[in-house]
């Protein structure tokens, strides 16, 4: 009896740690990596805005980008006609041109 215990113990310390090796990767490229990914995305988009796009930004806002200043990271939003709000590069998430109801 005392000998599958120590049977028992001694094997399970490997199998522990391939367990958690197994739990990091598992871990790694079903939410670490593919929000990586995600990140790089938007920071590709927000660096490459332009006069006219339509962007929502954070809070869900939309509106027509009037102008960007890439040194300062602002970017001067239009939300309605006549009405400019001016916010952070970071702060633009999403290209809504290609949504009918964005205006």
């Amino acid at each position: 009896m005392t000998t599958l215990l120590l049977q028992a113990q001694q094997g399970g310390g490997w199998s522990m740690i391939i367990m958690m090796v197994a739990v990091f990767a598992i871990m790694y490229f079903f939410m670490i990596r593919p929000q990586q990914k995600k990140q790089k995305q938007i920071q590709a988009y927000q660096n490459s805005l332009a006069v006219g796009d339509k962007v929502c930004v954070a809070g869900g806002i939309y509106g027509k980008v009037k102008s960007v200043d890439h040194a300062t990271g602002k970017v001067s939003v239009e939300v309605a006609q006549g009405v400019v709000i001016t916010v952070d590069k970071t702060a633009v998430y999403r290209d809504m041109s290609d949504l009918p109801m964005a205006k």
